[in-house]
C-alpha cells in the first residue's frame, strides 16, 4: 500500500491464549467497531479498516491513516468591550488578565460582535497531535471497552484480559509505535501456529500481514477466509464419501473459531449405531465433537438417511492422517453409545408414564406447573381444532403428551431434541400419526423464516401453546420491553402470526386469547385486568416488523390497523388490497377525499369510527344535483359491496369504492357541505359518513394521505 507524508497504514495485533471460540467473531468485529469510533471522534480520517480473527489473535489494519490531527482554532471571549476600557481608552484589570491568561498583550485582542454586544476575544491556535502519539491510548481504550463479562488475571501480573495476553504488534507505516499493553512492548514480532511454526514471525506491514502469516506461520488470520475453506474442504470431503455434510452455520462458525489452519480428515463409525434416531447421533456428533455429520444424497432436496460418516476439521496438518482418523473415530464411539443407551431406556417407558412428572416440574412460579399449562393448552387446542373443524380428539391429546419427552434421557442430555423425540416415541407407542407429528410441529417455527407446521394437528398445537405463554407471562405483568424479553414472546407471536397468514388458518385471535385467559381462572390462576386486550395489541403489533420484512409502507400497515380486524388473515387479505388500491390512479383522490371527510366529521363532532354504514338520509333536503349523483352511486354499490367484504375479497370492494371518485370529485367542487341551515348540513354529514364508512369495512384510506 502507497503511503505519503500524510498518511500511513496502521496494523495491530493481540496475541493471546486460544479465545472462547463463540465470542471470537463478536471481540474482533467490536474491537473494529471501538477503534473507528474513537478515531472519528479524534477527527483522525482513514480510508479502510479490516479486522482479523484467529484463535490466539485480534488484528486489525487500517488504511491511509491521517498522519496527525489538523490544527484546530477557537474563539476564547473575554470581557465585553465596555468594561474592557475605560472613559480615557486605558484597559482595565479585567482585559489585561485575560490578555495575559492567553500570553499576548492586549492590541493583540479582537473584537466580536454579537447580539448581545461586543466582546473582547482572542482566537486560540491548538497544534494537532501526532497519531503515533495518540494511537497507545486509542488502542488501549478500545480493548478496555470489548464486551467481555468476566477478565482474568495471569503470572504475577495486575493486567487483565479474557485471556492471558503473549505478544502485541503495533505498527504505523513502518515504525513501531512505543506502547506497553498487559504488561508487554510492543513489536514486529508476532507469532505463527502453535505447533507447525511457534517461532516469531517479523511482521512488515498491514497489507502484508495475511501473507505473512499464511505462508511463514501456518495461520490463516481472515476469519471469512477460514470459514469458506472449511465449508469448502468439508462439501468436497464428503462427496468423495457419496453423500451431503450437514452443515450447521453456528457449528462451521464455531469450528472457524477454533483452528487457525483448517484440515478436514473423515472417519467412521459402527452402523449399528443407524438404529438410534438419526437426530440424536447428529446431535451427538455436532454438539460434544464439533463434527459434521454425513447424509445420502436425496434427488428431492431433503435431507437424506443419516450415513456411517463424520467429517471433523484438524488444526494441523498431520504426518499420519490415520492416527487422526483412528483417534476421532475412537472418541465418538462412546459418544454414540450414549444415544444409543438414551434411546433403549427411553423406549422402556411409554411417554404417557412422564405425564405426572410434568406435575413436579415448575413452567412459572405464578403460572403453575408444566402439567397445568398441557392441560391449559389442551383446552384450547380443543377451542382452536372445533373453530377450524379439524381433529378434536387429536389436538387434545397431542396437547397432553406434548411436554412428556422433557422429562426423557434423551432430551435431558440433547435439550434441543425436544418435539423431535416426542414424535419418536409417540409413534413407538403407537399414537396416531396425527398426534405423533404434532408433537414435533408444535415448536415451528423455532426462528425467523423456519418451517412451518404442516399438519392440522400441529398448527393447532403451535397456536394453542404461544397463545398459552403469552397471555399467562403477560397476565403476570412481564411484559417485553426494549431487549429484555426472557420468555421470547416477539418470537412467540411472530411464529403465531406466520402460522396463520402463511397457511392461510383464519380464527378469530382475540377470541382465542379471551378463551385462554379462561383457561387460567378454571385453574384459580389470576391475571392482571386487561390482559386479553394487552396480548391482541401486542400480537398486532408484531405484525408491524412482519410487514415491514416484507416491504410494506407504514401508511398502508396503519390504514389496516386502524380497524383492528381481529383475524391475522383477514389483517393480511386487507393489506395486499390496500397495497393494490394506492397503485391506481384513483387512490390519491379517494384518500384526499377521505381525509377531507373525516376532518370535517371531527370539526362538527360527529361520529368517525366506521360502526355504522347506513347513518340516515333524507332525500328531500339534497339541494344539488352532485348529493343525489354521490347517494344513487353510494346505493347502487352496497350489495355488491356487502358480497365481497363477506368473502373478504377487499380488492374487489376497494375496486369498486374506486368508481366513486368521479362523484365524490363532483361533490366537493359543487356542494358546500357546512351549509348554514342545521338539517342541511346533517344530511350533508350523514352522506359522507355512509362513505367513508364504506371504506372504512376495509381499511382508514384517509392515512395514506400525507
Amino acid at each position: 500500500m502507497s503511503q505519503d507524508n500524510t498518511t500511513a497504514d496502521l496494523f495491530f495485533e493481540l496475541g493471546t491464549e486460544e479465545l472462547p471460540p463463540k465470542s471470537l467473531q463478536n471481540l474482533s468485529e467490536a474491537l473494529g467497531r471501538e477503534v473507528e469510533t474513537t478515531l472519528q471522534r479524534e477527527n483522525l480520517s482513514y480510508s479502510k479498516v479490516t479486522i482479523y480473527a484467529a484463535p490466539r489473535r485480534l488484528a486489525l489494519w487500517i488504511e491511509k491513516l491521517q498522519s496527525e490531527q489538523k490544527d484546530s482554532s477557537s474563539m476564547r471571549r473575554g470581557p465585553a468591550v465596555a468594561a474592557a476600557f475605560d472613559a480615557d481608552g486605558n484597559p482595565s484589570k479585567a482585559v489585561t488578565g485575560f490578555a495575559r491568561s492567553c500570553g499576548v498583550d492586549v492590541d493583540q485582542l479582537e473584537r466580536i460582535e454579537t447580539e448581545k454586544g461586543v466582546w473582547m476575544g482572542y482566537q486560540v491556535t491548538t497544534k494537532g497531535a501526532k497519531t503515533i502519539e495518540l494511537l497507545p491510548s486509542i488502542l488501549e481504550g478500545a480493548l478496555e471497552r470489548l464486551p467481555i463479562p468476566k477478565r482474568m488475571r495471569w503470572g504475577d501480573s495486575n493486567a487483565e484480559f479474557l485471556r492471558p495476553v503473549h505478544w502485541v504488534v503495533a505498527l504505523l507505516g513502518k515504525d513501531i509505535i512505543p506502547m506497553k499493553l498487559y504488561g508487554i512492548d510492543s513489536s514486529n514480532q508476532s507469532q505463527g501456529h502453535r505447533f507447525h511454526n511457534p517461532e516469531n514471525i517479523t511482521i512488515s506491514s498491514g497489507e502484508n500481514y495475511a501473507t505473512e502469516l499464511k505462508h511463514s506461520g501456518k495461520v490463516i488470520v481472515d476469519f471469512a477466509l477460514r470459514k469458506e475453506q472449511i465449508r469448502e474442504q468439508v462439501m468436497i470431503t464428503a462427496d468423495e464419501l457419496g453423500g451431503v455434510a450437514i452443515i450447521d452455520p453456528d457449528l462451521l462458525n464455531e469450528v472457524t473459531a477454533l483452528v487457525e489452519w483448517p484440515v478436514a480428515v473423515s472417519g467412521s463409525f459402527d452402523k449399528s449405531f443407524l438404529e438410534v434416531p438419526q437426530e440424536a447421533l447428529i446431535a451427538s456428533m455436532q454438539g460434544h465433537q464439533k463434527f459434521f455429520p454425513i447424509v445420502e444424497k436425496s434427488e428431492d432436496g431433503n435431507q437424506g438417511i443419516l450415513m456411517a460418516h463424520f467429517i471433523t476439521i484438524s488444526n494441523i496438518e498431520s504426518r499420519n492422517p490415520e492416527m487422526v482418523k483412528s483417534g476421532n473415530e475412537r472418541v465418538i464411539r462412546p459418544r454414540l453409545a450414549d444415544a444409543a443407551f438414551f434411546w433403549n431406556e427411553d423406549l422402556k417407558n411409554s411417554l404417557e408414564s412422564h405425564q405426572d412428572g410434568l406435575s413436579r416440574v415448575v413452567y412459572q412460579d405464578k403460572l403453575g406447573s408444566l402439567l397445568d399449562k398441557s392441560q391449559r393448552v389442551a383446552d384450547l387446542a380443543e377451542t382452536i381444532a372445533s373453530q377450524l373443524g379439524y381433529n378434536l380428539e387429536y389436538a387434545k391429546r397431542a396437547a397432553l403428551l406434548g411436554k412428556c419427552d422433557l422429562l426423557t434421557n434423551m432430551v435431558k442430555e440433547f435439550p434441543e431434541l425436544q418435539g423431535t423425540m416426542g414424535q419418536y416415541y409417540a409413534e413407538n407407542n403407537q399414537e396416531d400419526k396425527g398426534v405423533s407429528v404434532a408433537i414435533s410441529e408444535q415448536y415451528l417455527p423455532r426462528f425467523s423464516g423456519d418451517t412451518l407446521p404442516i399438519s392440522e394437528t400441529g398448527r393447532v398445537l403451535a397456536l394453542a401453546e404461544r397463545i398459552d405463554s403469552l397471555v399467562g407471562i403477560f397476565g403476570i405483568g412481564i411484559i417485553p420491553t426494549g431487549d429484555k424479553d426472557p420468555f421470547a414472546l416477539r418470537r412467540a407471536a411472530l411464529g403465531l402470526l406466520r402460522i396463520l397468514i402463511e397457511n392461510g388458518v383464519s380464527i378469530n385471535i382475540l377470541e382465542i386469547i379471551k378463551k385462554s385467559v379462561a383457561t387460567y381462572s378454571k385453574k384459580d390462576i389470576s391475571l392482571e385486568a386487561e390482559t386479553a386486550d394487552k396480548v391482541f395489541n401486542f400480537v398486532l403489533e408484531r405484525l408491524r416488523s412482519y410487514y415491514s420484512d416484507k416491504q410494506i409502507s407504514p401508511a398502508i400497515f396503519e390504514s389496516v390497523l386502524s380497524c383492528q380486524p381481529e383475524s391475522p388473515l383477514d389483517f393480511d387479505f386487507r393489506i395486499a388490497a390496500v397495497n393494490n388500491f394506492i397503485k391506481q390512479d384513483e387512490a390519491v383522490t379517494l384518500s384526499a377525499a377521505n381525509k377531507r371527510i373525516h376532518n370535517l366529521l371531527k370539526k362538527s363532532g360527529q361520529v368517525d369510527d366506521g360502526s355504522s354504514t347506513n347513518r340516515a338520509l333524507n332525500e328531500a333536503l339534497f339541494e344539488e344535483s352532485a348529493e343525489r349523483e354521490l347517494a344513487l352511486k353510494l346505493e347502487e354499490l352496497r350489495k355488491d359491496l356487502d358480497s365481497s367484504i363477506e368473502r373478504s375479497d377487499y380488492s374487489g370492494a376497494l375496486t369498486l369504492l374506486a368508481t366513486l371518485h368521479k362523484p365524490v370529485d363532483n361533490f366537493f367542487e359543487k356542494v358546500m357541505v357546512m351549509s348554514d341551515d342545521d338539517a342541511i348540513r346533517n344530511n350533508r354529514l350523514a352522506l359522507l359518513t355512509q362513505l367513508r364508512n364504506q371504506f372504512l369495512r376495509i381499511a382508514d384510506i384517509s392515512l395514506l394521505h400525507s
